[in-house]
């Protein structure tokens, strides 16, 4: 097998090609005709090892299973890719940088891709490997949902903080703004009242207040 990989739209193509008499027979047409003749891409070996194929019932019946794998290792897949984007906020311009896969940056993980023996034991029946996956994957998805619900929680307590020591005086703390001796403490009679006004109607408010002062009386 081979992958073409188009650096310029960073495209790649996982290619199986008819067998000939030995794999690397079919390596060097693929490569000669696609790479060294025509320029139209630059070819990596995508090394597979020997798996346990089975009978051609047990591989049809596996079929609608690996499509549906497929299709969810994708879906998790974008989700850790907009998931990372989101924490990187400002800084999704070094998005590519930071999506890693065992250590490695994609384009260098795909191209020097080595099957992991240790979690995907070869000789185990393809079902087996496709459980193994799935299993694995979920539990990734799972993770995944647990860690972005804390940094959600943990984003949103930082925004409420940061509105209560910036935003408007209706929701700040006032703690750094009034003191204890602007209020009326030692009175039965007497309360203090906190009262927030826009800048442009300060004027206007110190008149009304300054016009209801008339009509109180003490005795």
């Amino acid at each position: 097998m081979s992958s073409g990989a188009s650096y310029i739209a960073m495209e790649y193509w996982l290619v199986s090609a008819p067998g000939e008499k030995t794999c690397q027979q079919t390596w060097e047409t693929l490569n000669n005709l696609t790479a060294k003749q025509s320029n139209l891409s630059v070819n990596y070996k995508f090394q597979i090892p020997d798996l346990k194929v089975g009978t051609l019932d047990q591989l049809v019946g596996l079929s609608d299973d690996l499509a549906k794998l497929d299709t969810y290792v994708e879906g998790a897949a974008h989700k850790i890719s907009q998931y990372l984007g989101d924490v990187l906020e400002d800084q999704k311009d070094k998005l590519a940088e930071n999506l890693m896969a065992n250590g490695l940056d994609l384009p260098t993980y795909l191209t020097r891709f080595q099957w992991d023996m240790a979690k995907y034991p070869i000789k185990q029946s393809l079902k087996n490997i496709q459980e193994i996956i799935a299993k694995q994957v979920g539990q990734i998805d799972a993770d995944l949902k647990i860690k972005a619900t804390a940094y959600n929680n943990l984003k949103g307590n930082l925004q409420s903080l940061a509105k209560k020591a910036t935003g408007s005086l209706l929701t700040r703390n006032l703690g750094d703004i009034v003191k204890k001796e602007d209020f009326v403490l030692s009175s039965e009679y007497l309360t203090t009242l906190l009262v927030v006004v826009p800048k442009y109607g300060h004027h206007s408010c110190l008149q009304t207040f300054y016009q209801a002062m008339f009509y109180i009386t003490c005795s």
